[in-house]
């Protein structure tokens, strides 16, 4: 049996090394290059189901500065991270423009607060609108009702974390946003609904709630 053949669902492995190389900023050529392989055969890999040989698969892994099992997906149930440091790490602070260039482009960030029995951590799918975040969720949740002070101009302050980490490089970068939770009223929805924010987890998430960026902190792990 190839080295992609079985459990990964169909076109997992190319979708992989596409987000990859498109994270590093690679072409298909400049990858094809470093791997020692055909530029057609790899732009194949991206947009078909197959089964490389193993040699192939280490061969792209490596021009990825990843490994065959991060391609395929295997350690996809471990938490970040797990791996040595590498030799001799920097820690580096980030300016506000650069933690706002970080977190532009949306994802999944983290919304920090307490709930009144202790600190809650909760991840959620996010877009950046100017100087706030905005993420969904549905009304009558612990999102909802543990950010309500129930009081107009009143609003709980709260922290939103985002982060990157890169296994194969040992290197990560964390932004931390502080600033009062808003829950959007109908008037205000036509101006974040075109925000395209799309939670991951489905289901009837109509509340969206805006994070305005009254302070923002980012630290970067660097090598020398």
């Amino acid at each position: 049996m190839s080295a992609s053949r079985g459990a990964h669902a169909p076109g997992d492995l190319g979708r992989r090394i596409a987000e990859r190389r498109a994270a590093l900023g690679l072409s298909q050529a400049e990858l094809a290059d470093l791997a020692g392989i055909d530029p057609g055969y790899l732009c194949y890999l991206e947009e078909h189901p197959a089964s490389p040989t193993g040699e192939t698969l280490l061969r792209v892994a490596r021009a990825l500065g990843t490994t065959s099992e991060g391609l395929l997906g295997g350690a996809a149930d471990r938490p970040p991270g797990g791996g040595r440091p590498a030799a001799t790490p920097g820690l580096e602070t980030l300016t506000r423009a650069e933690c706002l260039r970080l977190i532009s482009p949306g994802g999944v960030g983290r919304v920090a607060f307490d709930d009144g029995t202790g600190p809650v951590v909760l991840p959620v799918n996010y877009r950046v609108q100017g100087e706030a975040v905005v993420f969904r969720t549905r009304y009558g949740g612990r999102l909802d009702e543990d950010l309500d002070t129930g009081l107009t101009g009143v609003e709980f302050k709260i922290a939103f974390e985002v982060d990157r980490i890169d296994d194969a490089q040992r290197t990560g970068w964390s932004v931390l946003v502080q600033g009062p939770a808003h829950h959007i009223t109908e008037a205000e929805l036509p101006e974040v609904s075109a925000l395209g924010v799309e939670p991951w987890p489905g289901g009837d998430r109509e509340l969206y709630i805006r994070v305005t960026i009254d302070r923002v902190t980012g630290r970067r792990i660097v090598i020398p």
